[in-house]
């Protein structure tokens, strides 16, 4: 069973990480059940060593996959950054 409350909450301080880092910059923040991970999408690009930075402050482990599925939006890259709880 999927702990749906611990997800959302979660995602609540993943989501006032990313505002106080980058500002409001998400395109999409989702539980992705096969991969029992949260995914964050945002709209900006970031180099290695920013999105590094960026998943040090989150509260569980993060890793990032690159450009995501959705590719480009307005001539932005998404990028996804699946953060798995451990």
């Amino acid at each position: 069973m999927t702990d749906y409350d611990s997800i959302w909450r979660t995602q609540d301080e993943i989501r006032t990480v990313v505002n106080a880092v980058l500002g409001e910059s998400i395109w999409n923040l989702s539980y992705n059940e096969r991969r029992m991970a949260i995914e964050l999408e945002l709209t900006v690009a970031l180099d290695d060593d920013a999105i590094s930075d960026l998943c040090c402050q989150f509260p569980i482990i993060a890793d990032y996959d690159g450009v995501g599925a959705k590719g480009y939006t307005q001539s932005k890259p998404v990028q996804t950054i699946p953060i798995h709880s451990k």
